[in-house]
């Protein structure tokens, strides 16, 4: 399996490092059959540590990377994942803008995007979607990367992002399905919509993946653009949710764990 996985065509391997991070999803929210319900406090601990986990991601796996990738050129250093951030958060505002979705314990009278009938429930579970795509996105271009021939990509630290992502996607998960079940929905469906979450990163690695492989020049601007979406991404939405309860504390050493136990998986093993 490992043979095969290091020798398959770097959108395959994006698609299967994708998939385990979607199944870490999902092995978060089965976590809906073992327990009733989670402390606040050890949920908006994790949301803390999943956002510490990508904001390291956006510099050590895709700012820094696309920085040295940028050296020699006619154009700046920084000027490829400047830009590239720029839009990637500009983008996610844009979707944000138009997706309708409710941050987990907000109010349903506080639902961003266009304005829809959709229940509470829809609006959670998008919210969630949105989280995952510029994760899915991360991983699909540090893959794409290998293929692209840069010396700095390498598959180790394509395999160490994905780590990194899956790890964090577990409380996602569980942030999902837990609400959910709350909410008064069946354990089975609470579970069935928390991995659904998720499908997106599959979807969104294999773009990733393609779009570097078809057009080179482009890659340092891809990586700054999904190290500027996933910033959004934490600042727009897992930062307050984690905040909303009044943990702040626990939310905050969450996410320095976080920080700390990406950096040291990229820069250890990337």
């Amino acid at each position: 399996m490992v043979d095969f996985f290091k020798n398959s065509n770097p959108i395959i391997q994006a698609l299967i490092a994708t998939c385990f991070t979607w199944f870490l999803t999902a092995l978060g929210a089965s976590a809906v059959f073992m327990v009733k319900d989670i402390n606040r406090k050890i949920l908006d601990l994790m949301l803390g540590f999943a956002g510490g986990v990508m904001i390291a991601a956006s510099f050590w796996s895709l700012l820094a990377p696309s920085i040295e990738m940028s050296k020699g050129k006619n154009l700046p250093d920084w000027f490829p994942a400047l830009l590239g951030f720029l839009l990637g958060g500009i983008f996610l505002r844009g979707v944000d803008k138009i997706l309708p979705h409710l941050h987990l314990y907000f109010p349903i009278g506080k639902a961003e995007g266009v304005k829809t009938t959709w229940n509470r429930i829809v609006l959670l579970i998008l919210a969630i979607t949105l989280h995952n795509f510029p994760e899915g996105l991360a991983v699909g271009v540090a893959f794409g990367a290998i293929a692209a021939g840069f010396p700095q990509a390498t598959l180790a630290g394509a395999i160490t992002l994905a780590i990194g992502i899956g790890i964090q996607n577990f409380p996602e998960g569980l942030a999902v399905s837990m609400p959910l079940r709350r909410e008064g929905m069946s354990r089975l469906r609470s579970f069935w919509y928390g991995q659904l979450s998720a499908i997106v990163e599959p979807i969104a690695g294999v773009i990733g993946a393609g779009a570097v492989i078809l057009a080179k020049p482009i890659l340092p601007y891809a990586l700054g653009f999904a190290a500027g979406a996933m910033i959004f991404v934490v600042v727009e939405n897992i930062v307050p949710e984690s905040q909303y309860g009044g943990n702040t504390d626990l939310a905050t050493m969450g996410a320095m764990i976080g920080f700390a136990v990406m950096m040291v998986l990229d820069v250890a093993f990337g």
